[in-house]
């Protein structure tokens, strides 16, 4: 049984672009991202990173590319990388047509910092050449000055007047295979900033909070201001950015989707905060579950209560559910209904098997 939403987000219509084999936009998944924070001439570092971030359910991932050493590395890196590449392009528009003839399947360029626009113009016939998409990137720590200067500071209006200029540029050029994004580290700011460019453009949009902290706090933050947004149907793609490790971003990426019901991937885990009236001990338990069902892709939701409260309830609305009960008996739920009695010390590898059995079932119908 799967928990059903009390009304449905209607997602704003947008044009649909492609990031290699990624549909990005339309009525297409939101697609989860995060970047490497290897050094890219470290290919081999680089390309397991890669796979651990992918690994965790990124749909995309963003690689650096500094210097012309970085941007020629991708050609090894994309080879091997189980999803598009994204190359991440500041200052030297150079670096931009090296990364897309080595394989990036998208560019991030930051008009605030890219130069003219027959540098832009250089950027997209390459990108053209070589099927590549573009993500301008607007920030408010990066504006272009004239911009800057017109507004005294970063706000809504700069930010978004900002993307449409660019977004004239692409056009102008005959390029309309690109997305945006209007990022700010002020939740209000950069909540104001999409809303505004949804009115007023139909590109994907790529959401985030940039340079949102570490992981409690950017997790908090980024959740506030995505989840704002995707309620009320902005957003495309998105990317968390944590000071923390990447693997991280996307883990809180997939969970911000899940808890919205925007996508359902892995075992969605309802458990409760714990307190005096739990019959085991539900904060060891849930860590424990998290990690050994970690592998399970498919969706499946598990409700791990700790006393008969609420338990019986949470579990009427899980495919698998424990609630806790008296001397070490704790009530087993398949889809609402009671089967059978669970020792504590056997609640782990009980639960274990049965998801991996659902997932199976589940992947068998599929």
């Amino acid at each position: 049984m799967s928990l059903r939403p009390f009304r449905d987000i209607r997602r704003r219509k947008t044009k649909v672009i492609n990031v290699g084999d990624v549909k990005i936009g339309g009525d297409n998944p939101i697609s989860v991202q995060s970047m490497t924070n290897t050094l890219t001439t470290d290919v081999k570092a680089t390309i397991k990173q890669i796979n651990e971030i992918v690994k965790e359910g990124a749909d995309l991932v963003r690689v650096s590319c500094p210097d012309e050493k970085s941007a020629i590395a991708l050609k090894e890196i994309t080879k091997h990388a189980p999803v598009p590449i994204i190359a991440d392009i500041h200052y030297n528009y150079r670096l931009a047509i090296i990364a897309a003839d080595n394989g990036a399947k998208c560019l991030r360029i930051n008009p605030g910092n890219i130069g003219n626009k027959k540098r832009v113009h250089e950027i997209l016939s390459a990108a053209k050449k070589n099927n590549c998409s573009i993500r301008i990137g607007i920030n408010s720590g990066s504006l272009e000055k004239d911009i800057l200067e017109k507004y005294k500071e970063p706000c809504p209006e700069a930010l978004v007047e900002s993307a449409s200029r660019n977004i004239k540029i692409l056009e102008d050029q005959d390029f309309i295979n690109f997305k945006i994004s209007v990022k700010s580290s002020d939740v209000f700011l950069s909540i104001a900033a999409y809303r505004q460019l949804a009115k007023v453009c139909d590109y994907p949009l790529h959401l985030g909070i940039t340079e949102a902290g570490g992981f409690v706090t950017g997790s908090i933050k980024s959740s506030i201001g995505l989840g704002t947004l995707l309620l009320e149907g902005i957003g495309d793609t998105l990317r968390v950015s944590l000071s923390d490790d990447p693997i991280k971003e996307v883990k809180i990426g997939n969970e911000i989707l899940k808890s919205l019901n925007l996508r359902n991937r892995g075992v969605k885990i309802i458990s409760c905060p714990s307190c005096a009236r739990q019959a085991f001990q539900v904060i060891d338990t849930i860590k424990i579950l998290e990690d050994k069902l970690s592998h399970i892709k498919t969706p499946v939701s598990l409700s791990i209560i700790g006393c008969v409260v609420n338990g019986p309830g949470e579990a009427a609305l899980t495919d698998i559910g424990i609630t806790g009960g008296g001397k070490g008996n704790n009530m087993l739920y398949i889809k609402g209904f009671q089967t059978e009695k669970v020792l504590t010390k056997d609640i782990i590898s009980k639960v274990v098997e049965l998801v991996e059995k659902k997932a199976q079932e589940i992947e068998n119908k599929n």
